[in-house]
């Protein structure tokens, strides 16, 4: 152990730990802007820079290693002085309209600046012209390179966390700034809208494309049927900028609230997700049989980032995706045929509205395989989780005041296995319970599938396990984050391992951590917990299999027969090669 002290405290930690780690662990608050744990350490801000005795000039806390015998001070008047001076420069190239900004409220920067008593700027304000401003306005990520304030963690979680590379640094010295790598517009770079960039910038240069106003729009024509679904993941986490804890911020609160706010039905993706574990759990079977997997395994295609990311660096594996659509798409496709016949509804009258916690989404229910014979989009606007709280806020509904409302019926039942879709390995674990159904006849032991909970291996970054079903050998693969995803694909194409079944999520940890998650002020990442809280539900409730799901079975007996009947085919799956993404299958 190295021993040191900090604002002369006692502290002791392992060999290695960084200043900034040290504080951390003695409950030390030292500021900082670019620093994300093991992501980036490149001390580029200067904001945490800290004395240490026996040195000529402030070092950087994020970056230096503790020395035995260290005495170390964060808010000397040098160090102080010397932060609001760095603050100054960052703010003299950021534009601090706050008021206009997505992030107001949850801004690192901002919260630095308030508690630095920050009213004024010797620094002349120099920030890019309206020609470096120009940006895509209908793509789903957006970014203002005013408010840009080069701490790089965009660069460094799209290489090391995705392996996308889609940020870079452009030009020299004064005029370094990042953009789009290879001087490319954003709608031309292989972009998956992960969003795992919005969540890990510090201010509010990246976001989201806002589709409120158009919702809205939808919820106020009286000649607008307005149906929403809800995803799985949003309920863990839409209560934690309201202080409610998951027990307290339940799905069917959020269901009261958006009722309150004129949605004229609430639904649970969850009944889509079992509805996606039929036909998934079915085509693997059939792949199986067929001996279509003998090279390649099937992966799932739930995540649209993923699908995204295949298509541009692994078109040889496009086929190998499961041709069903993604829960948010299946739910969008039976709403406007089976729900609209039965309450009697043009399908052209209703608008299908999803809260997602993925950016990506907005970009999947706009692609052209997502609409019906006559162009009728299956699911019409995304609305991200901190979109959706932003609306309830506009219309001064407090969900932690509304009484819980219980999902409309005809597609309101849904299953445990649905529900884990949220969390990494829970498609998986939730097609094998339903796969093991239709192989033997009866239900496996809940606990059958759990090792998808283990996160990773230790010699690889994804989990695997074979398992006997009947007489048949089944060789799993699970993992969440692209750079894992990417070193999977590149095990399968040289060989070096062999599966039958692999789930990818794009995001680490799966949907409970993605892109359209609330913002928070720290750096805590929450995927893990909130992934836990589905689990819980999951081992909470009395149905646990999406083949048992009441409203899945009767959808079946009403109109699509059987799971990868002719009509399940036409309503429920995809071509994933009939659209066109940078260096794809076409």
């Amino acid at each position: 152990m190295v021993k040191l002290t900090i604002n002369g405290l006692p502290v002791a930690v392992e060999d290695g730990t960084t200043i900034l780690e040290a504080a951390q662990a003695a409950g030390i608050f030292i500021p900082h802007l670019c620093y994300l744990k093991g992501i980036n350490n490149i001390g580029a801000c200067r904001i945490c820079s800290v004395e240490v005795e026996g040195e000529l000039s402030l070092v950087p806390s994020c970056n230096t290693a503790v020395r035995d015998g260290m005495k170390v001070i964060t808010n000397s008047p040098r160090v102080r002085s010397a932060c609001r001076t760095n603050l100054m420069l960052i703010m003299s190239q950021h534009e601090g309209r706050c008021s206009l900004c997505d992030r107001s409220g949850t801004c690192q920067l901002q919260k630095l600046t308030n508690d630095y008593d920050f009213y004024e700027n010797l620094y002349v304000t120099d920030l890019p012209t309206d020609k470096d401003r120009m940006w895509v306005k209908d793509f789903p990520l957006i970014r203002d390179p005013a408010k840009c304030i080069k701490c790089m963690r965009c660069i460094q979680v799209c290489d090391k966390i995705q392996s996308v590379g889609v940020w870079d640094l452009m030009a020299t010295g004064g005029r370094t700034r990042v953009d789009v790598s290879g001087h490319r517009s954003i709608d031309k770079a292989e972009c998956t809208l992960c969003g795992q960039c919005i969540v890990h910038c510090p201010v509010g240069a990246l976001r989201e494309r806002k589709d409120a106003s158009r919702v809205l729009s939808a919820i106020d024509d009286p000649n607008m049927v307005t149906v929403v679904q809800i995803a799985p993941a949003v309920r863990t986490a839409w209560g934690e900028s309201l202080g409610l804890t998951p027990e307290e911020a339940t799905v069917n609160h959020l269901a009261g609230a958006l009722k309150q706010l004129g949605f004229d039905y609430v639904f649970d993706t969850s009944f889509s997700a079992d509805l996606t574990i039929m036909e998934e759990a079915s085509e693997l079977l059939s792949r199986l049989t067929k001996g279509e997997l003998s090279q390649y395994p099937m992966f799932t295609s739930c995540c649209p980032a993923w699908v995204r990311f295949v298509k541009s660096r692994y078109p040889e594996l496009v086929g190998q995706l499961s041709t069903a659509k993604s829960p948010q798409q299946m739910f969008g496709s039976v709403i406007k045929s089976y729900f609209a016949e039965r309450i009697g509804v043009p399908p052209e009258k209703i608008c299908c509205v999803s809260v997602m916690p993925c950016v990506a989404k907005k970009s999947e229910c706009d692609l052209s395989t997502m609409r019906d014979e006559y162009g009728v989009q299956d699911v019409d606007y995304v609305l991200t989780t901190r979109e959706i709280l932003k609306m309830l806020k506009l219309s001064d509904i407090k969900p932690e005041d509304v009484e819980a409302a219980p999902f409309d019926r005809i597609m309101g039942d849904y299953s445990g296995a649905g529900v884990i879709f949220g969390t990494t390995g829970g498609v998986m674990e939730a097609a094998l319970r339903t796969a093991s159904y239709m192989i033997t006849g009866k239900n496996p032991s809940v606990g059958a599938f759990g090792f998808v909970r283990s996160g990773h291996s230790k010699d690889y970054p994804w989990y695997d396990a074979a398992f006997t079903i009947g007489d048949s050998k089944v060789n799993v693969a699970v993992t969440s984050g692209l750079s894992n995803a990417d070193a999977l694909c590149q095990a399968i194409l040289r060989g070096q391992v062999k599966y039958d079944f692999v789930e990818i999520m794009s995001c680490p940890g799966g949907c409970a951590n993605g892109g359209g998650q609330p913002f928070h002020i720290d750096d805590i990442e929450r995927g893990v917990s909130r992934g836990k809280v589905l689990r819980r539900i999951d081992e909470d409730m009395d149905l646990r299999f999406s083949h048992e799901n009441h409203d899945v079975q009767k959808l079946y007996d009403d109109m699509l027969e059987k799971p990868l009947s002719e009509l399940a085919e036409k309503l429920l799956h995809t071509d994933h090669c009939a659209w066109d993404m940078p260096n794809d299958c076409n």
